[in-house]
């Protein structure tokens, strides 16, 4: 291979790229468009090539590794600290491909088409339940200025509403406009289950079925850990992986003292949220058990709180899920204490 670093400056159009030496010096620039993109790479030598991981990068991460050239793509909010002078496209390429040079940034897994498909159902999935949410809060606001105040949860919408159609206190006219959003609510909830029905489906590959051992990994907690993990080589350790996902405590030490703060929230917001609300779910049903994941559950639940408590055993899940999926191996509730 040759020692060449590349910094590709992706777009919808014209692409920047900055060529580097192996000792780090700028040897090339250039301006593709996209017809050329590909034909260029092909005449050259194969090369480390760098780019940001937005959006398409793993589709041209994709096609250059199909040429022989070993692709890697890097966090966007990593890049940043190597870029030097005004913000443009070449100096884009050039911090990139500087990030790749210096080698201190983990890059990110490249997604197969079938892991990006994947991902695709629980996007749409996640806004059709911000989008029924806030149907909902719509719904209860509307009851609430009629006098008819509903308990937050979307069963208590739907019982209310149906209860409120009929009601002939109430006009004409709003009740036809409580029915309209009433069938809308009903055409949401059809479509999530569809998407749910979906990504049980997608979940029946071996990996996905070995994560559903865990405690609060269900099909969808499953299918999103596994898209975001991929195969898991490019993290060191479970720890790295927790880290990676945001549910480690954010560090702010000086002068040798530590002082640990909240959690950093850093990395998919998705999958994060997804692992702490299974979380929640073993924390509620801990004191019913006495296993020693459950023992320890109660232990820290009794010191720090619950939600401390769900986030604790999210860290802890993360960092088995990841052991597993590196391993190979099924899960082992004897070794997750």
């Amino acid at each position: 291979m040759n020692d060449t670093t590349i910094g590709l400056d992706i777009a919808k159009n014209i692409f920047h790229l900055v060529e580097l030496n192996a000792r780090g010096k700028l040897q090339r620039k250039k301006i593709l468009r996209r017809a050329a993109l590909l034909p260029y790479f092909v005449q050259l030598p194969t090369s480390q090539i760098a780019l940001e991981a937005c959006s398409s990068s793993h589709y041209w991460a994709r096609e250059l590794q199909a040429l022989g050239h070993a692709v890697i793509l890097l966090p966007p909010q990593h890049v940043k600290a190597y870029l030097r002078g005004q913000k443009n496209d070449y100096n884009d390429a050039a911090a990139i491909a500087e990030a790749a040079h210096h080698g201190a940034i983990r890059g990110v897994p490249i997604k197969s088409i079938e892991q990006q498909e994947e991902q695709l159902v629980h996007r749409i999935r996640a806004r059709l339940v911000r989008d029924r949410t806030a149907l909902a809060n719509q719904l209860r606001g509307m009851l609430c200025e009629h006098g008819i105040v509903v308990a937050q949860g979307i069963g208590h919408i739907r019982r209310a509403i149906s209860i409120q159609i009929s009601n002939d206190t109430l006009s004409v006219l709003f009740r036809e406009l409580l029915q309209r959003q009433y069938d809308r609510l009903c055409g949401l909830d059809e479509e999530i289950a569809h998407y749910d029905q979906q990504l049980k489906q997608l979940s029946s590959q071996v990996i996905q079925k070995r994560l559903q051992q865990l405690p609060g990994f269900g099909p969808i907690v499953s299918s999103a850990f596994s898209c975001w993990l991929g195969d898991g080589q490019q993290f060191k350790r479970g720890r790295d992986a927790a880290a990676a996902l945001g549910v480690v405590p954010r560090q702010h030490s000086s002068g040798g003292k530590p002082m640990l703060l909240g959690i950093t929230k850093r990395g998919d917001t998705y999958v994060r949220s997804l692992l702490i609300h299974g979380a929640r779910s073993v924390v509620r049903c801990a004191d019913k058990k006495d296993d020693r994941l459950s023992l320890w559950i109660q232990s820290v639940k009794a010191r720090r709180g619950t939600n401390k408590a769900a986030v604790a055993l999210a860290n802890k899940l993360a960092r088995i899920a990841w052991a597993m999926v590196v391993n190979n191996r099924d899960y082992q509730p004897n070794m997750a204490y």
